[in-house]
């Protein structure tokens, strides 16, 4: 049965590569762009089904809570039901935590995290009546570690995995799926750019920061980019498992990385037991 997808950040990246892999097996989808314009290819490029139009151009800014509402209801409206939301829009904020402006750390939580809420909230009432669906998440391998530079967007997406495992937990008696994509670098702005912090805002550089920059951009250098193409397929084998997982890297470049981080932190803890012991009274 073709399903309807609703997915955010659908004019370019991993969104674009979403939809055209739903479109091109049959399923409908509502695809949202802060600029509808930027969608008109793929209206002319898969045209209709058998089920009527495949695709539903929406303009739309996550940010403004009322156009995602808005934007959700006309795609229940339009294809009768809603099956698959993607939570894919969003930007990266680059710039040490000093460099930070107030309003551009609002502006990258604003996007990332409730954008995605605004998302969740306008959808779960309509999955919740089918008793099905299936929402993704698309975090990041940032939701996982800490870099440096990248403060605003590690904490954009370390909120968002909270956020979504207790989703997760919230509606699974509803008969609705939840699932964390953590990508690591794709190539998806015009070359094989693997770097997850290289492609959004900057911040004012303060020059006490500048060793840093020129270290973190020699290392980041060496991550494999990621096909957008391939993640769209297990994207799609993923909307279609009885039992998906709650969290799925997409890519390979950052499992050594994480693998340390995460046994670093186990030792840790381990190795400072005795002060949570004592720090209990």
């Amino acid at each position: 049965m073709s399903k309807v997808w609703f997915v955010t950040g659908s004019s370019r990246g991993l969104g674009r590569a979403f939809v055209e892999a739903a479109l091109a097996r049959g399923d409908r989808v509502a695809a949202t762009a802060r600029n509808a314009a930027s969608l008109d290819d793929l209206v002319t490029e898969y045209g209709v089904t058998e089920y009527g139009d495949a695709v539903l151009p929406l303009a739309m800014d996550v940010t403004d809570k009322d156009a995602v509402f808005a934007s959700v209801d006309r795609t229940k409206e339009h294809f009768g039901r809603l099956d698959v939301v993607v939570n894919n829009a969003g930007h990266a904020q680059i710039g040490a935590v000093e460099e930070l402006t107030e309003q551009q750390l609002r502006d990258q939580l604003e996007a990332n995290l409730f954008g995605a809420v605004w998302v969740v909230q306008a959808a779960l009432p309509h999955l919740r009546e089918q008793g099905s669906g299936h929402i993704f998440q698309l975090s990041s391998a940032a939701g996982l570690l800490a870099m440096p530079l990248g403060g605003a967007y590690h904490a954009s997406k370390w909120a968002l995995e909270g956020l979504n495992e207790a989703l997760a937990l919230e509606v699974a008696d509803f008969g609705i799926k939840v699932t964390i994509i953590e990508p690591g670098g794709y190539a998806t702005r015009g070359g094989k750019n693997p770097d997850p912090l290289n492609n959004g805002f900057l911040a004012d550089p303060n020059p006490a920061y500048d060793d840093l920059r020129k270290r973190l951009a020699g290392a980041m250098g060496n991550q494999p980019a990621g096909d957008p193409a391939a993640a769209a397929q297990v994207l799609l084998e993923l909307a279609d498992a009885d039992n998906p997982p709650l969290r799925v890297l997409f890519g390979q470049g950052f499992q050594p990385m994480l693998e340390k981080v995460y046994a670093d932190r186990l030792r840790n803890w381990k190795d400072t037991e005795d002060l949570a012991r004592r720090a209990q009274g």
